[in-house]
């Protein structure tokens, strides 16, 4: 069983948070190590992700590197790596899953201080192997890792670096450029969103907490995330020490398709649906990545008429972040920031979530109304509603 911690409405995250620690927390995970994105051609997706979202170079494997059958560009900004990853076999796995799914995440990898130690914990309690347990070494140390398989084709990828001292891992150079846009302020990774079918969400809930320790923070029903027309429901699970969070989300009944079904139709399957990544000025970073030419979904104006009596007292100008489509809400210890951008490719699947948080431990509840909202005309333009 799921332990639901959520309580009241007056719940207290934080004390919450010692409970986790104190009761759950047998597999202990130090932060996302990196996330590896399946990409059609990983040189451009890299251009993109250095132009629109600010990030830097730092490590390349490829043909100049020994790899035969992949290519990857890591990218870098603040503590978030990401992996932008290509085949040049045409039977591989990873040309299977592109066409399959198109551009997406296939690793979640997370940063631990035994990576065997993680697999033996993690499979004696029922995950399905996805990478023995192995060493990689050059002149720069090792790095131990193993993996389990989770929703859909989504991996997680433990990672043990203590003995390690390179820029990535081994195989890799680093990657140098002449092209290095300023960053946009991203720091890290707030949380992953997972898509899965209906009726899955409790069973990958389940699979967090029984496998890995985790706990449900929170949990949305469908009369929390609803619209006139879709619906969907949401478990939000926690690590222990709060620095993993995977919200679950799975359709609901509604009258018209969700924004789930249409993930799920599209992807072809689970997946992740969006990362959420932390600034500490959001409006600088929006107002750079529109610059750059990062699509956001757009926010009514009548969504600020009620943000004051809604929201209380905040430290930002409210036609500010009117003009740049920032959303407001507000739990018991503080109030967070954030806006969504369309999805990043053709398909309508991948997109992030740009958030700062003001003491808020939440997810935004306030706003779910006016974003499902948004979402739903992007649907209806897209013909998918």
């Amino acid at each position: 069983m799921v332990a639901d911690l959520t309580g009241a409405k007056n719940f207290n995250y934080s004390e919450t948070q010692k409970i986790f620690e104190a009761a759950q927390d047998f597999l202990p995970i130090n932060g996302t190590d990196y996330v590896e994105l399946y990409v059609g051609n990983a040189k451009q997706a890299a251009h993109y992700y250095k132009t629109a979202f600010g990030f830097q170079d730092l490590a390349y494997s490829g043909l100049e590197t020994g790899s035969r059958d992949k290519t990857s560009y890591v990218l870098t900004q603040g503590k978030i790596r990401l992996v932008l990853t290509t085949p040049f076999d045409a039977t591989s796995d990873i040309a299977a899953h592109l066409t399959k799914h198109g551009d997406g995440v296939k690793v979640i990898a997370l940063w631990v201080d035994d990576a065997y130690a993680a697999f033996e914990t993690t499979v004696s309690r029922g995950a399905v192997p996805y990478l023995y347990p192995e060493t990689l070494s050059d002149q720069d140390g090792e790095v131990r890792r193993s993996g389990i398989h989770t929703y859909g084709d989504t991996v997680h990828i433990f990672i043990e670096r203590k003995n390690y001292h390179g820029l990535f891992l081994p195989g890799f150079e680093a990657l140098k450029t002449e092209y290095h846009p300023i960053p946009t302020g991203l720091k890290y990774i707030d949380h992953m969103v997972g898509n899965v079918e209906l009726g899955g969400m409790n069973k990958w809930a389940d699979f967090y907490a029984r496998v890995m320790g985790f706990a449900n923070l929170i949990t949305f029903d469908d009369k929390d995330i609803s619209t006139d027309y879709t619906a969907l429901m949401s478990k939000v699970m926690s690590n222990g020490n709060g620095y993993i969070k995977f919200p679950i989300n799975e359709p609901a009944m509604g009258k018209k398709k969700s924004q789930i079904e249409e993930y799920l139709d599209f992807y072809n399957g689970p997946g992740c649906q969006h990362i959420a990544v932390a600034t500490d000025d959001i409006v600088f970073t929006i107002s750079e990545m529109r610059k750059r030419g990062v699509e956001f979904l757009y926010v009514p104006g009548s969504y600020y008429d009620t943000v004051g009596e809604r929201v209380g007292i905040i430290e930002e100008d409210l036609e500010t972040l009117k003009k740049w489509g920032i959303m407001v809400d507000r739990d018991e210890e503080g109030y967070l920031l954030q806006i969504f951008t369309k999805p990043v490719e053709d398909r309508p699947t991948l997109f992030f979530e740009i958030i700062q948080r003001k003491g808020a431990k939440s997810f935004g509840k306030g706003n779910f109304k006016a974003l499902f909202e948004s979402i739903e005309a992007e649907q209806a333009r897209r013909g998918t509603l």
